[in-house]
C-alpha cells in the first residue's frame, strides 16, 4: 500500500489536464465476467422462493455490505453479508437486493455498483475501487448473465425503493447506502432468513461436504509441518500453513484459525497462536476452510505433536471420544436439539467424577443449579453450521437450541474438557491439557451423515496419522 500520501498527488494528478485527457482513453475493454460455482445461481432463485412464501406481500431489501476500515486508508478483506449470499449468490461489494411483490412471489433486483470506466475522475481518484487501482470489477450486466437476476446500476436503488408502501423490511447495519432510506431493521426478517437456513438444500450440503474435504487437506499439511513447527515456527507456523492452504482452496479460513499447543489447548478461543510447539504438547488444530461459495468446514481434532500420547493425556482423549460417539448417536430427526449435548455432557461429567474431580454426585452436578462438571467445559457442545461457522444465529430459539432437529440440518459436533494450566483442582498430569474432537454432520431421514467421517477419530487412529504425517 502507498498509504494516504498518494491522495495529494492524485488531486494534482486529477487537475493537469495533460494528464485526464491521456489517461481517458487507449483501453482494452474489461474482461467482467462472473465466475460462480455451478448451481449457485439456481440454489439463490430457490432460497428467494422460500423467503418469498413467508414473507407475502412485502417489500425486502438485504446488502451486501463494505468493508471495514483496518486502520486509516487500509480496510480488512471484503466478506460479503451470509443472508444476502444466501438469497443472491453475489459476493460484489457495495451491492443491494431488492424484492418487490409481484403477484403471489417478488421480483428480484439485484442493484450493483458500476465500475468507473476511463473517463471518469474516479478511475484515476479512487484508490479504493477503482479498477486501475484494485483490478477489474464485473458491472450489473456480467452479474445478471451470471446469476440469473434483474441486475441495475446501484444508483437506480432509489427508485426501487421509493415511496413507504408496501413497506420495506430490511436488514441495517450493513451498508451505509441502505440505511440513509431511513426503513429502520427488521429483527423479523433476519429470523425468518435464520429459521429458513437451518435446513440445507442438496446443493449447500455438497458445498459443506466439499469444504470438509479441502480441510482435511489443511490438517494434513499442518501435521506434516510439525517438525518445523517444533524446531522454532511454533503456532504461528501450523497456523500459517492451514490458512494457506483454505486460501488455495478457497476463499480461506472460514473463522480465526485455532492453533493452540501445549497449556493454550484448554483456552476455548486461542486464535493469537503466537506460542511454542514442542514434542511432549497436545497440539488442538481447529480450523475449517471457507469455499468460493462461502460454505464453511469447523472441525477439530487434537493430536499428540510427538505422535505418542501420555497415560494422561490418553484418558482425557478418550473419555472425550466417548462423549462424541455418545453425542453422535443422538443426532437424528425428531431428537431435541440439545440431547446430544446432554448426553455428551452426561459422559464427560460421570469420567470427572470417576477420577474423583467433582465435588459432588452426578446427578447434583447435573442438575439446573449444580453445573460444576462445566468448570471444566464451559462452552457448548454444537451448534449449526453452514454459510457462517455458527450459522443461523438470528433464528428463533424454538426452531434452534430450543427446537428439534430435521432432515436437512447441518450441525458441528463438539465435546471437550479443558484442564487450565493454572486451575489447582485437578492434579498436576492434567493440568495444562485441553482435547476437542469436532465433527461435521448432516441430519437425514433416518439418521445422519457424518460429513467428517474420514477424519481419523479413535486415540489409535491419531497417533497413526500423526507418525505417518510426520514420516
Amino acid at each position: 500500500m502507498t498509504g494516504d500520501r498518494t491522495r495529494p498527488d492524485l488531486r494534482t494528478l486529477l487537475a493537469a489536464k495533460g494528464f485526464r485527457n491521456w489517461i481517458s482513453d487507449g483501453w482494452e475493454p474489461a474482461d467482467d465476467v462472473v465466475a460462480v460455482p455451478p448451481g449457485t445461481a439456481e440454489a439463490a432463485a430457490a432460497h428467494r422462493g422460500r423467503l418469498s412464501a413467508e414473507l407475502p406481500g412485502q417489500r425486502i431489501a438485504l446488502a451486501a455490505g463494505r468493508s471495514v476500515v483496518r486502520s486509516n486508508d487500509t480496510f480488512h478483506g471484503f466478506r460479503a453479508d451470509s443472508d444476502f449470499v444466501w438469497l443472491t449468490g453475489c459476493q460484489r461489494e457495495g451491492a443491494i437486493l431488492v424484492l418487490s411483490p409481484a403477484g403471489d412471489s417478488h421480483h428480484a433486483t439485484l442493484y450493483v455498483p458500476r465500475p468507473a470506466e476511463a473517463h471518469e475522475p474516479d478511475f484515476v481518484g479512487d484508490a479504493d475501487t477503482s479498477p486501475l487501482w484494485v483490478g477489474t470489477a464485473a458491472g450489473p450486466a456480467a452479474y445478471g448473465d451470471a446469476l440469473g437476476i434483474d441486475c441495475r446500476p446501484l444508483e437506480d436503488l432509489p427508485h426501487g425503493l421509493r415511496g413507504r408502501n408496501p413497506g420495506v423490511l430490511v436488514g441495517a447495519g450493513v451498508d451505509p447506502a441502505l440505511d440513509a432510506f431511513g426503513f429502520g431493521h427488521s429483527e423479523r426478517l433476519r429470523t425468518v432468513l435464520g429459521d429458513l437456513r437451518r435446513i440445507k438444500d442438496d446443493w449447500e450440503i455438497g458445498q459443506l461436504r466439499d469444504a470438509v474435504d479441502a480441510t482435511a487437506l489443511g490438517f494434513a499439511d499442518v501435521l506434516s509441518a510439525l517438525p518445523e513447527a517444533v524446531r522454532g515456527g511454533g503456532e504461528r507456523w501450523l497456523q500459517g500453513t492451514f490458512d494457506r492452504r483454505a486460501r488455495t482452496e478457497g476463499t480461506g479460513p472460514g473463522y480465526t484459525s485455532i492453533v493452540a499447543a501445549g497449556p493454550h489447548a484448554p483456552i476455548l478461543h486461542w486464535t493469537r497462536c503466537d506460542g511454542a510447539v514442542t514434542e511432549d504438547s497436545l497440539l488442538l488444530l481447529d480450523a475449517g476452510v471457507e469455499l468460493e461459495s462461502l460454505y464453511t468446514a469447523d472441525i477439530t481434532r487434537t493430536f499428540p505433536v510427538g505422535g505418542e500420547f501420555t497415560t494422561a493425556q490418553r484418558d482425557v482423549y478418550d473419555l472425550v471420544y466417548k462423549a462424541q460417539l455418545a453425542a453422535l448417536a443422538e443426532v437424528r430427526p425428531g431428537r431435541e436439539f440439545a440431547a446430544f449435548q446432554t448426553t455428551a455432557l452426561g459422559v464427560l461429567a460421570s469420567g470427572l467424577h470417576d477420577w474423583g474431580l467433582l465435588p459432588v454426585s452426578v446427578d447434583e452436578a447435573l442438575s439446573p443449579d449444580g453445573q460444576q462438571h462445566r468448570r471444566y467445559i464451559v462452552c457448548g457442545t454444537g451448534h449449526f453450521l453452514g454459510l457462517d461457522v455458527h450459522d443461523c444465529a438470528a433464528a428463533h430459539p424454538s426452531g434452534y437450541r430450543e427446537g428439534t432437529l430435521a432432515e436437512g440440518m447441518a450441525l458441528a459436533v463438539e465435546p471437550g474438557l479443558y484442564f487450565h494450566a493454572g486451575d489447582r483442582t485437578v492434579p498436576p498430569e492434567l493440568r495444562g491439557l485441553g482435547v476437542r474432537i469436532e465433527d461435521n454432520v448432516v441430519v437425514t431421514g433416518s439418521g445422519h451423515d457424518l460429513l467428517s467421517g474420514g477424519f481419523p477419530s479413535t486415540a489409535d487412529e491419531i497417533t497413526t496419522w500423526v507418525r505417518a504425517a510426520r514420516g
